[in-house]
């Protein structure tokens, strides 16, 4: 029995630093930020979003699309999901998270731009690999056998040395591809009203590179 209370003692004493750690977290946030965009949050809060730019990027929390490209509160519409995919279109119309953050991105929030966004050392990428797509009896690995194209596509081209980055490129590519399927981006792309966004980030590095008129990735200019 002691061993039992000392053990939930321990846990509980874990659960209160994680929580305390937010809680300064939110200290700072309220003493900085807050006050200084104060007028912001309540404009957007009464009134709504409209951002012009959706960001698809990766959950890692190494690449936070809000720090990389110093967005304000309202200015990117952001999805976040293992390796930064966006799955082909399916006509099934069940529970489809990235699906549906989409269309309410471009129908009613109309952004003007939908950007891609993979990263160096992307553990999803890393997993796809490793074979992880290759079992899909569990949910990571179903999700990651939809790279396993991509997969196939680096592993005939690249070697070893750079088949990581190959990966994290193709998936970026991929995603794009998959945007295209969808008659109503498709349409809007093609009359000018909405551009897709290949782009890419070096955590070691804290370069941008962005997809060229060559699908290649093309490292952004530091000022």
């Amino acid at each position: 029995m002691t061993s039992e209370v000392n053990s939930h003692r321990r846990d509980m004493e874990i659960f209160m630093a994680w929580k305390q750690q937010l809680v300064e977290g939110y200290h700072r946030f309220r003493a900085s930020h807050y006050p200084e965009q104060k007028s912001l949050y309540e404009r957007l809060g009464k009134h709504g979003q409209s951002p012009k730019v959706m960001l698809v990027s990766c959950c890692d929390s190494r690449a936070d699309p809000s720090d990389i490209f110093d967005a304000a509160p309202g200015e990117m519409f952001v999805l976040r999901n293992v390796a930064n995919l966006v799955p082909p279109k399916q006509d099934d119309l069940k529970y489809h998270s990235v699906h549906s953050a989409v269309e309410f991105a471009v129908d009613y929030l109309k952004v003007e731009a939908i950007v891609v966004m993979g990263h160096e050392s992307c553990g999803g990428i890393n997993a796809c690999l490793a074979g992880a797509g290759d079992d899909t009896n569990n949910y990571i690995g179903r999700w990651i056998s939809l790279l396993n194209g991509a997969r196939d596509r680096v592993r005939g081209r690249a070697n070893e040395t750079d088949m990581q980055q190959e990966m994290e490129f193709e998936g970026v590519r991929e995603s794009l591809s998959n945007l295209m399927m969808f008659d109503g981006i498709r349409e809007k792309v093609e009359a000018g009203e909405l551009h897709l966004l290949g782009a890419y980030f070096s955590i070691i590095r804290g370069k941008l590179l962005f997809l060229n008129e060559n699908d290649e990735f093309e490292e952004v200019p530091a000022q």
